[in-house]
């Protein structure tokens, strides 16, 4: 669907214009404001003139078919109107009324009215319930809100968002930049999100996107899209709220307990380079950091200040952020203290108060991490703001031509940092602007800015390359789940490490079995039926001998008994017992619209509680195994067990990674795989899978 008649119309038409205030009377001013040089046609047939325009009485009396049709009118009016837009021709139309599919069953008959007759006619429609589009390098808007300053809000910055409030907010602060497109898309009828990204990363007006999502349809087209703006080196950073499940579905594994839509998405976001943010503070600051000439290409930052305390809370809060603040090399602080005298701290953040001699010791700071090749962008704090009350105000204008300097001889981002958020001085950031550079503000907003266009910028890892087999689950897609016996011997395939186990059906080959393996042993209840043996009592651990093997036996036998019906293919694993290790899980789960992630934690039967995991979209990448271990808290369990050996981390990265392939190979049939627990043996015995279940994925 061709979007130009919609983001930069030649001709526009208002349906329901008046002079009275509200849309239509705003988006018609507005034009005139940004500069507009196509025909405007106001519609309606209670005036001869709108605004000193002649006005038509319906839209099959204009001159000619208008590039877009506004819609300035109550919701019950609209399926007429749009039936009259699309015989007149039109090729685009915008509606600003709510009242649609936002509101029930009802509205959503109504939206889906008129959805069908623009898809029909091939139209792209912004909204219904939105605030239209803005245009400023074309010179064109719909957005119904007038435009009071039209040269100060052309820019490189994208806007896409489902919210018309959000749109609000945005545009209400563009100090440090300017939009080259504005889209409040509303219910989304016709013209989706990921439309507008497309559009937007076609678009040479546009450097960096900003999304404001509350769902995401097309998942596929999503992904695609975000792909194609990291290859196009457009940033696209995203909020994504309405984080609960998307959908009530059965969850049978601790996994799909686990591995939420929230923190799917987010996952999805790092895997395909999008930036995502919490907040619009932080969306600003990030919009802000790509408004420099030179982006941070890592996430080694610097802070120069002159003040100890402030140093001190900077590395508080940029430790507890998990950020970059590499400290000066002995070589470093040795040359920064040759001049600037004695230094507190690491030297980052670096306190370059020093001797006092403030003229000479910042740019000397400066030039000191400048060299330093831990360093990917340079940050000097200095907090400043409109009409100042107190202080020397030439100060000010000081720090900005300091800043400047330094960054004219540099090859790296210098940032003039506040450190609050949105505190700044017009005339300082305009300086920093001209000249290329840019004020940010926040230690958590403005500092994690800086974090996320570094880790941004840096080239995405290979994918890992893994084994495949000849064993597939197309054998089994009619079972919903696979007990643990089959589930082993499936996973075994790939070269996951699994227990030692024979599965009988009576006690004497439970006997023989046990013999067989070697006491200790545990007995299991095994059957496609059963999902979480421990919860129904069917399974007994560290048996010693023959006696309590089938003293067991009877009782568990038993349990199965009183289960309603007992599963017809219920037997019984003889299992060694694997004494010792750290106890992790792994496992593997379906979102509903972007397919399978991987987790990773500590495991045991309190893993939905502790909730200590990480998590990865497959396929994995190289290095995404050992950067989930050490992402949990309790990695630090798997250096030393109790008796004070490290435990074997690379045979269960190896783990990981085979149940990254047979999930990945076997994409189409699973549903869930949990593995749980894996038992992490000392270093150099490996790691062995204890329980395992698989959920297939159902013909719909």
């Amino acid at each position: 669907m061709q979007l130009d008649p919609l983001v930069k119309p030649r001709s526009v038409a208002v349906v329901g214009a008046t002079d009275r205030g509200g849309p239509g009377r705003a988006v018609m001013e507005s034009l005139g404001a940004i500069g507009f040089t196509g025909p405007i046609y106001p519609v309606n047939p209670n005036y001869a003139t709108v605004l000193n325009i002649k006005c038509y009485p319906t839209l099959m009396e204009l001159p000619e078919a208008p590039d877009i049709v506004i819609f300035s009118i109550r919701n019950p009016l609209i399926p007429e109107q749009m039936q009259l837009a699309v015989k007149r021709g039109a090729r685009a139309a915008v509606i600003y009324d709510s009242g649609f599919a936002e509101l029930g069953a009802e509205g959503a008959k109504l939206q889906d009215e008129i959805a069908g007759l623009a898809r029909e006619a091939r139209m792209p429609v912004c909204g219904p319930n939105c605030m239209g589009i803005l245009n400023p390098p074309a010179r064109v808007t719909t957005y119904k809100q007038n435009v009071i300053e039209p040269n100060a809000i052309v820019g490189n910055v994208g806007i896409v968002s489902q919210s018309g409030s959000v749109c609000i907010a945005l545009l209400s602060d563009l100090r440090r930049f300017g939009i080259s497109l504005a889209v409040s898309a509303g219910n989304e009828a016709v013209t989706r999100t990921v439309d507008y990204l497309d559009y937007l990363i076609d678009d040479p007006n546009t450097k960096v996107i900003a999304t404001f999502t509350e769902t995401v349809r097309e998942p596929e087209r999503y992904v695609a899209a975000l792909d194609r703006a990291a290859d196009a080196g457009k940033p696209v950073v995203v909020i994504k709220v309405g984080r609960a499940e998307r959908t009530r579905r059965a969850i049978t594994s601790h996994t799909g307990g686990l591995a939420g839509s929230s923190r799917v998405f987010s996952e999805l976001l790092r895997a395909h380079r999008a930036i995502e943010v919490s907040d619009l503070d932080e969306m600003t600051e990030v919009l802000a950091v790509c408004q420099g000439t030179r982006w941070p290409r890592g996430r080694g930052i610097s802070v120069i200040t002159g003040s100890g305390g402030l140093s001190e809370l900077i590395l508080d809060n940029a430790t507890a952020l998990g950020l970059d603040l590499p400290p000066l090399s002995p070589d470093e602080r040795a040359e920064a203290q040759r001049v600037i005298g004695r230094t507190s701290g690491d030297g980052n953040p670096f306190d370059a108060w020093g001797n006092g001699n403030y003229a000479v010791n910042i740019p000397h700071a400066m030039s000191v991490v400048d060299k330093s090749e831990r360093i990917d962008a340079i940050c000097y704090c200095n907090d400043a703001s409109n009409d100042p009350i107190i202080g020397q105000p030439s100060r000010v204008f000081e720090n900005t031509e300091m800043l400047i300097k330094a960054a004219s001889a540099s090859t790296k981002p210098y940032y003039l940092f506040s450190t609050r958020s949105g505190v700044m001085n017009r005339k300082q950031v305009d300086a920093m602007r001209e000249a290329g550079l840019v004020v940010i503000g926040g230690t958590r907003q403005g500092l994690c800015a800086l974090d996320r266009v570094g880790r941004w910028s840096q080239v995405l890892k290979p994918l890992h390359k893994g084994t495949t087999s000849q064993v597939t689950l197309a054998e089994h897609r009619n079972r919903h789940t696979i007990n643990e016996f089959d589930a082993k011997r499936l996973l075994a395939s790939y070269n996951i490490p699994t227990t030692r186990e024979q599965r009988v059906e009576t006690a004497d080959r439970a006997a023989a079995a046990a013999r067989a393996l070697g006491y200790p042993v545990v007995l299991k209840a095994v059957s496609d039926a059963i999902a979480h043996k421990t919860e129904l009592g069917v399974v007994a651990v560290n048996l010693k001998s023959e006696d309590e093997l089938r003293r067991a036996y009877v009782q568990l036998n038993e349990r199965l008994d009183t289960l309603n019906p007992r599963p017809a293919d219920a037997a019984f694993l003889v299992q060694e017992f694997v004494r010792g290790g750290v106890e992790v899980f792994a496992g593997v789960s379906r979102d509903p619209d972007f397919g399978l992630s991987l987790a990773f934690g500590m495991g045991g039967v309190a893993i939905e509680v502790v909730r200590d995991f990480a998590l990865r979209m497959l396929p994995l990448r190289e290095g995404d195994a050992e950067a989930m271990i050490a992402e949990t808290r309790g990695a630090a369990l798997l250096q030393s067990v109790r008796s004070g050996e490290a435990t074997d981390v690379e045979s269960l990265t190896r783990c990981l990674y085979a149940l990254a392939d047979f999930a990945q190979h076997n994409a189409a049939h699973i549903a869930e795989i949990d593995l749980n627990p894996i038992k992490v043996l000392p270093k150099g015995r490996g790691c062995v899978v204890v329980d395992a279940l698989i959920v297939t994925q159902q013909d719909k």
